[in-house]
């Protein structure tokens, strides 16, 4: 709406023009407003654990707001009849894609800083100590993900006490204890591929989510993906493919 008002004031300057309605333009925004944000949602924009501030996300961004300018050109046409100006539908174009992509950068910084308020909202559960749930978890830290590590237990044991800050609690045989003591709400299984049943089924009788790093069976390229064949999950690994490409996977 803002980003909207802005560019009709630029356009038609800083007045309420009696030849062009505001308030038909207003509502012709309004109306075309839960279209947009449908087809943001469609692109994971709003995913919880999606880092905003990246090219993909910007393209997405911006791809929404071309949608939403041309689903208002054309509410606007079967309304009220023909737009008078193409430069304010360009100005629209501008400032709702940056004005949206700015936003939701300030607001992630807001959301994590808020999810990871001790105590956490988010509670994960790390099982398996290598290089990989390492940084793993260095990178949770470091980028205050609203998913927060608060335990780690391994397997076979380990010496390590902490890793990044994050309390080792020890072996596999604790992990009831540690699920209802630290409250988990999601594990993420780093290793012990053979336990992955016992640790699915813990979750899933105690409604935690399950997350699985791919290096546990053996994919450490970290190109992979999740797609759907025929509505079965599964996981792609491609050959090495153009760069651009990624816009359309």
């Amino acid at each position: 709406m803002k980003a909207y008002a802005l560019a009709y004031f630029l356009r038609v300057g800083w007045i309420f023009s009696t030849d062009f309605s505001v308030s038909s333009y207003l509502l012709t925004v309004i109306l075309v407003s839960p279209i947009w944000l449908l087809v943001l949602a469609t692109t994971r924009t709003f995913g919880l654990t999606r880092s905003q501030l990246t090219f993909r996300n910007a393209a997405y961004i911006s791809y929404s707001a071309i949608v939403g300018v041309a689903l208002f050109a054309i509410t606007y046409y079967f309304i009220y009849g023909l737009f008078f100006s193409r430069l304010l539908l360009v100005y629209a174009l501008i400032f709702s894609a940056i004005g949206t992509f700015a936003w939701h950068i300030i607001f992630e910084k807001i959301q994590r800083m808020v999810l990871r308020k001790d105590p956490a909202e988010f509670r994960a559960l790390i099982v398996g100590v290598t290089r990989e749930s390492t940084r793993l978890i260095e990178l949770l830290q470091t980028h205050k993900n609203p998913v927060t590590p608060v335990a780690v237990l391994d397997g076979r044991g380990t010496k390590e006490t902490t890793i990044h800050g994050v309390k080792v609690f020890g072996k596999l045989n604790k992990l009831e204890e540690v699920l209802a003591e630290q409250k988990i709400t999601h594990l993420i299984q780093c290793a012990d591929l053979e336990q992955s049943l016992n640790l699915l089924s813990a979750c899933r009788s105690k409604g935690i989510t399950y997350m699985l790093l791919p290096s546990v069976l053996g994919i450490v390229e970290r190109d992979e993906r999740i797609e759907s064949l025929e509505g079965q999950a599964v996981t792609v690994v491609n050959p090495a493919e153009k760069k651009w490409m990624w816009f359309f996977r």
